[in-house]
């Protein structure tokens, strides 16, 4: 099965999450934040290393084991994954998922000035 190396699984997604927030790993300190039930070790060590094939992770040996780090930023996956939501769900406009955001009523008229402020300030910018 080929692996999709632009996309980041859940599994992988928890696992790039710690290594942002709290830098360098190794696997065992990686299962120390998982909730109960915590995953068996070799499946966060697998996770680990496919996320390596996929050019996000490196590491380095430190005696006998590796200490894992992120060679991507967040912010590499932020804009792609808000614009495959934008693409599936919303046929690729924003102005539908803003909209969807109002009707939710997961965004106030407030933060929409504020959006439309930082536009418009972009605009005068350029």
């Amino acid at each position: 099965m080929k692996r999709n190396a632009n996309k980041l699984t859940e599994k992988e997604a928890q696992i790039m999450q710690q290594l942002w927030q709290r830098g360098p790993l190794f696997v065992r300190e990686m299962l120390e934040e998982y909730p109960e039930p915590k995953p068996h070790f070799n499946t966060v060590s697998t996770t680990v290393r496919i996320l390596e094939e996929k050019g996000f992770v490196g590491h380095e040996a430190v005696g006998g084991s590796h200490r894992y780090f992120a060679l991507v930023d967040a912010s590499y996956f932020r804009g792609r994954s808000l614009a495959d939501v934008i693409k599936s769900y919303f046929n690729n406009s924003y102005a539908s998922a803003v909209s969807a955001l109002v009707e939710d009523e997961k965004i106030s008229v407030d933060e929409l000035r504020e959006i439309i402020d930082m536009v418009e300030r972009k605009k005068e910018q350029n």
